[in-house]
């Protein structure tokens, strides 16, 4: 099994990536740091006649890494609680890829396993749940089967480490993923 991180907090060493890293710990993978590209918004032109035009940014890089891989963990800490602005943004943009004919992409991402992992600071167990929920739904939509999710507690960067449940979930996952090395 092959393993892609898309990371989608916009700081570094943040509690949703230490989380992530404990789950990872000794584990093969590939990662992107979604604030490290340029991913521009959706123009949506889903239903111009046209299509969607072409965009020069890094969003067919990300895309193709995607495909590539077969087990995707999307890391993004609870903004307001939903995913946060870098993570939104490139999932805004599978309406192009859905269209897109370089790409299979639904059937793609139906041989995928999706797996979430999210932290917050505000009760995120409860509040962190539309988020998840927000999540299912768009796995639903692309068909790729949800394998499961973390939810941490953490404000400030290294909060989450004293988060006993997250981190033996964390582990509980990094056992899982070794094994299916």
């Amino acid at each position: 099994m092959n393993i892609l991180v898309l990371h989608g907090s916009s700081r570094d060493a943040g509690n949703t990536e230490q989380l992530t890293n404990v789950a990872l710990e000794g584990v093969q993978y590939t990662s992107i740091r979604l604030r490290e590209k340029n991913i521009r918004p959706i123009h949506d032109q889903r239903h111009d006649e046209g299509g969607f035009d072409s965009v020069a940014d890094d969003y067919d890089e990300v895309t193709e890494a995607v495909l590539a891989h077969d087990f995707l963990i999307f890391a993004t800490p609870i903004y307001w609680y939903g995913m946060s602005g870098h993570m939104k943004n490139y999932v805004d943009r599978w309406s192009q890829s859905l269209r897109d004919k370089r790409y299979f992409f639904k059937e793609s991402l139906g041989q995928k396993q999706a797996y979430v992992i999210t932290t917050g600071g505000d009760q995120p167990r409860l509040k962190g749940l539309p988020l998840i929920q927000q999540f299912q739904y768009v796995f639903s939509f692309v068909g790729m089967p949800f394998a499961g999710y973390i939810i941490g507690e953490g404000n400030k960067p290294g909060d989450v480490l004293s988060d006993q449940r997250a981190v033996e979930e964390a582990k509980i996952l990094n056992a899982w993923l070794k094994a299916k090395q």
